[in-house]
């Protein structure tokens, strides 16, 4: 990938420009850091949401560690932040970060410790375990990042509505669609779409396209094998299907109000992540939402959760203080911790044994638990492709009537042409 040269070629400058000045990870003088007599390892952390149960987590290592203190880095665009400090080898002690593509170029960069003969990772869950192998450089089935905390993505939908309108979760394409239509025929509003926040226009692609995509579509188009305009026609088509059923000023609703009407009952549905649930209890307590997997095909065999590696915890290499860094990833690991972390999140563990049973995602929670899930096709896309921009352009589009094939024609070889230009390895 183009990032990744960049970052490897900037290594090498810096290295060679400042090897007599800087070693050690987060340090700059080769020295541990250290505050009122104690060590002081540095977790970074990429995901601001969860800081407050991270903080906690540390706090309760903290207190039984009379010699050490973790410290929480956690800034404001954490993906770019870290790759820059990467290029000044100036890294953490621990990372924890999602399992996607920044993740690889950090990984591929040689900057985590291997963890596979840590006894932990064995109780890790397959399904997730592969995931960060496949997204390691060359797909190594090696440990350096441990899969913590996953997530799900789909249809989050008002409970107390379905019931009201006679509703049963549907397991098809050609059922959600019909569920779709008795949504709107009773006068309700049947999706809620927040699309002024150009993320979230990702969030059905991320559900139908790992149903209805080729089963290798990933590693050819890497290897310049195929195209999304072969491939991806009828998952833009459906996408498009979708924006027919949202809200008319679905690309000036922001991700907040969004939510905050969601969790007012001013739409039955929305698609998104188990993340958001903890916006809509904000907003109303008294919400009844549960899950389902976006049904894109109409074999249901063939329709995954998606869900994949939102957290996982690496050691960064060259850290002066790397057994206790081990030793807090191995402290996180505890099921009672792990137990902890998702009950706050409304997330899932990658640990065997420890269970999500808040009822507001127990509709995904036995797909996820016999690992019929699917990983976020961007998480294997090259860290300079942005797909949220394209998508965005292609809702705007349709929301300026633009002609539906056209649309997709143009969405698809976009994706093909900015694709391209991202992937260099």
């Amino acid at each position: 990938m183009k990032k990744r040269k960049f970052v490897s070629l900037l290594l090498v400058g810096t290295l060679v420009a400042g090897m007599a000045t800087v070693t050690g990870c987060g340090s700059s003088d080769g020295k541990s850091s250290s505050k009122n007599g104690k060590t002081e390892l540095e977790l970074f952390s990429t995901k601001a949401e969860n800081k407050e149960v991270v903080q906690q987590l540390v706090d309760k290592f903290n207190e039984s560690h009379e010699d050490v203190t973790i410290k929480i880095t956690a800034p404001a665009d954490a993906g770019t932040v870290l790759k820059t400090r990467m290029a000044k080898n100036d890294m953490p002690d621990i990372v924890m970060m999602g399992g996607d593509n920044n993740y690889t170029e950090v990984e591929s960069a040689g900057m985590l410790v291997d963890l596979s003969d840590q006894d932990y990772v064995s109780d890790i869950q397959d399904s997730y375990m592969q995931m960060v192998y496949d997204v390691n450089k060359d797909k190594e089935e090696k440990a350096y990042g441990i899969p913590y905390a996953t997530n799900a993505s789909g249809v989050i939908y008002n409970v107390d509505k379905f019931e009201e309108l006679g509703l049963e979760v549907p397991k098809t394409w050609d059922e959600f669609i019909a569920v779709l239509d008795k949504i709107k025929a009773a006068g309700e509003q049947p999706l809620l779409m927040t699309y002024k926040d150009a993320w979230t226009s990702l969030c059905p692609w991320n559900s139908i396209a790992p149903d209805l995509q080729p089963d290798n579509f990933t590693d050819d188009r890497k290897a310049g094998k195929t195209t999304f305009a072969k491939t991806h026609e009828e998952i833009a088509e459906k996408y498009l299907t979708l924006l027919d059923y949202a809200q008319d000023d679905f690309m000036g609703l922001t991700y907040d109000d969004g939510n905050k009407k969601f969790a007012n009952g001013e739409a039955v549905m929305i698609i998104n992540g188990n993340w958001a649930i903890n916006q809509y209890k904000n907003s109303n307590p008294d919400v009844n939402v549960n899950m389902f997997a976006l049904p894109a095909s109409d074999d249901e065999s063939k329709n995954y959760v998606t869900s994949g590696v939102d957290v996982l915890l690496g050691v960064c290499e060259g850290s002066e203080n790397e057994e206790m860094a081990k030793e807090f990833v191995s402290f996180m690991m505890e099921p009672e911790n792990a137990q902890t972390y998702i009950d706050d999140q409304f997330a899932f563990s990658a640990i065997k044994g420890v269970e999500q049973n808040n009822e507001t995602v127990a509709g995904v929670k036995e797909d996820i638990a016999n690992g019929k899930v699917a990983n976020f096709p961007d998480h294997y896309y090259p860290s300079g492709f942005d797909l949220s921009a394209l998508t965005s352009e292609l809702c705007l589009n349709y929301s300026n009537g633009m002609d539906n094939q056209k649309n997709i024609t143009q969405f698809l070889k976009q994706c093909d042409e900015k694709y391209d230009i991202a992937n260099v390895d």
